[in-house]
């Protein structure tokens, strides 16, 4: 399926999502909860999916009545495969189709190689590159039973790229994954018209980190995450900064885009 040239279109209509749908995983708080607002602000009708389901109940609440736009809600657990199919199909059942899937559920590991067990590993690797997998693949699957192609953004991470720590083994690999799974699906999908991009987020404060603005220089230094205590570009990152990027990935402003990941990290890794 050929991508069209939209080269006549004015930029408010290339950033507009009116019409479309999206699923974006994850999204009770955090990372996932800026990115279907600024979906939504686009004007997509969009379905929060979290394993928090009163989180997301109120966060689907809150958008749907800020923008004016349809923002359902669903209990999702991004380590269960039917949990995962079950919520492509009540995006559908309500929207119609899926335009834009975003995988952003993910959960983070701080034990150290030598204590690190199989079952720990495991289960990074099973919200985190196996749920993106299975995210990607059950968004596939009804985007081309649509016929109309669609957006897959995956966000991955600053540890996608590189080692960042002491004690992020299981999570390096599991986001350096996802990097590779983006690269790969680009491949399959392109022929159905399905763009699928990457994100990298650096660190960034959400409801969990906001703590750390509160440390003083000193303190932040002595926390062996990179970009934690700042960037290149004078400050840490906030969560609309990656959500800002997602929003261009899904919008026909990036049309002409697949396969990459976008590096979001303030120039941490330059």
């Amino acid at each position: 399926m050929a991508i069209p040239d939209l080269s006549s279109l004015p930029l408010a209509s290339l950033y507009s999502l009116a019409g479309r749908s999206a699923v974006v995983t994850g999204a009770a708080w955090g990372l996932g909860k800026a990115t279907a607002r600024r979906l939504a602000e686009a004007g997509a009708s969009v379905l929060i999916a979290d394993i928090d389901a009163e989180a997301a109940a109120a966060t689907a609440a809150e958008l749907a009545e800020t923008f004016g736009v349809t923002v359902l809600s669903v209990r999702m657990d991004a380590s269960d495969p039917a949990a995962i199919s079950a919520t492509a199909d009540l995006a559908v059942s309500s929207f119609g189709k899926i335009d834009i899937w975003v995988n952003n559920a993910g959960i983070p590991s701080f034990v150290p190689l030598l204590d690190l067990d199989d079952a720990a590993f495991d289960e990074v690797i099973a919200v985190n590159l196996r749920g993106s997998f299975v995210g990607a693949r059950e968004a596939a699957r009804r985007m081309i039973e649509a016929g109309q192609g669609g957006v897959i953004v995956n966000v991955a991470s600053l540890a996608g790229v590189m080692g960042i720590s002491q004690g992020q083994a299981a999570y390096c690999a599991s986001k350096h994954g996802v990097v590779g799974l983006t690269r790969q699906l680009s491949i399959e999908l392109a022929p159905e018209g399905i763009r699928v991009l990457g994100v990298a987020p650096g660190f960034s404060l959400t409801e969990k980190t906001m703590f750390l603005a509160e440390l003083d220089d000193e303190a932040l230094s002595q926390i062996p995450i990179p970009g934690i205590g700042g960037s290149r570009l004078g400050r840490v990152g906030v969560s609309d900064d990656i959500a800002r990027a997602i929003l261009f990935c899904a919008s026909d402003m990036a049309l002409f885009m697949t396969g990459s990941t976008l590096l979001l990290d303030g120039g941490v890794a330059a």
